[in-house]
């Protein structure tokens, strides 16, 4: 979660997050084994909702900061799309193009159950209604990087699933659309978080060495390179907004792969930052498990507009994970 504090304090079992919700790690460490990472920003949030220490918990993401918590963590994620009803009022942001306020719940029937109360949804608190021959982009994201063979293993689980049950599936050209995603959410929030830290970057000693070189890197790029990936996102947005009024939903892995060993680094955010620069909603989905039995989430990408058939799609794409797990 957002955290402005310059210092944070606890001891390792802590559920505290990074400082400024960017990489350094704080004290939290993954639930379902120790040794490992919890991702980042989010990862207190994430924490406690995997031990059972809280039902809900507030996330935010600019990058991958909730996606991949709640990957590593075994917990459902839900980022709210760019003007939502769920807005970053109150909380300290570090891109304001990008930054978004999330959820974190044990399962995605909990989360549909939150948002609703959280946004005032007339809805009666039964399950889902499950989804009828649902349209599918599939989404491999081996174009951004290197995807886990047990990730790739869960994804295809999950699309044969799927279609078992009815799914179609539509074919989408990724390559010729998420590295260019990427690149402009990297220069995106760069640009934006030097501006809105120009006051502490003047106190390099007080920030993480990863701040510190996304600040630098900010404050090199100009008011063009700016406004050529906002253009990016703009033109994007109209296009996959409409490639949602198609299909229900673009369905691909949460993270890389299962939490790294290791605390030093919370992990890549790359298979995030697509979805955010264009500000669409993202629910993590878990379920799934690698060889050793650490937890593989995978992600839904919806229209803003139908968030109820999004909560409906991850239910029963959990719902089969858990039951094949």
């Amino acid at each position: 979660m957002l955290e402005r504090s310059r210092e944070l304090g606890g001891g390792a079992g802590s559920c505290l997050p990074p400082s400024f919700a960017y990489f350094a790690p704080g004290p939290t460490r993954n639930p379902h084994n120790l040794a490992h990472t919890p991702g980042g920003s989010s990862s207190g949030s994430a924490a406690a909702v995997a031990t059972g220490v809280v039902p809900l918990a507030l996330g935010s993401q600019t990058a991958g900061s909730l996606t991949r918590p709640a990957s590593y963590c075994g917990v459902a994620g839900f980022v709210a799309p760019a003007g939502g009803p769920l807005d970053t009022t109150g909380f300290v942001g570090l891109a304001p193009g990008l930054d978004a306020v999330g959820l974190l719940t044990p399962t995605v029937a909990d989360l549909r159950l939150a948002h609703g109360a959280l946004t005032g949804a007339d809805r009666l608190p039964g399950p889902p209604e499950p989804p009828t021959r649902p349209r599918l982009a599939v989404w491999s994201g081996d174009e951004l990087a290197e995807i886990s063979t047990d990730m790739r293993a869960a994804l295809v689980r999950s699309v044969e699933d799927a279609v078992a049950n009815g799914a179609v599936l539509v074919d989408v050209d990724w390559p010729a659309l998420t590295p260019r995603l990427v690149e402009a959410h990297v220069t995106v929030m760069a640009y934006e978080a030097a501006r809105t830290l120009a006051e502490e970057s003047t106190h390099p000693d007080r920030l993480s060495a990863p701040l510190n070189e996304l600040l630098a890197h900010g404050r090199s790029l100009t008011t063009g390179d700016y406004e050529h990936a906002r253009s990016v996102a703009r033109r994007e947005r109209s296009a996959m907004l409409a490639l949602l009024c198609d299909v229900d939903a673009v369905l691909g892995p949460a993270a890389l792969g299962a939490a790294p060993k290791g605390l030093t680094a919370t992990g890549s955010p790359v298979l995030s930052r697509p979805w955010q620069l264009l500000g669409l909603p993202a629910v993590t989905v878990p379920g799934h498990r690698d060889a050793q039995g650490m937890p593989l989430g995978l992600q839904l990408v919806g229209h803003p507009d139908r968030l109820e058939g999004l909560f409906s799609l991850g239910h029963a794409v959990e719902r089969a994970a858990r039951a094949n797990g």
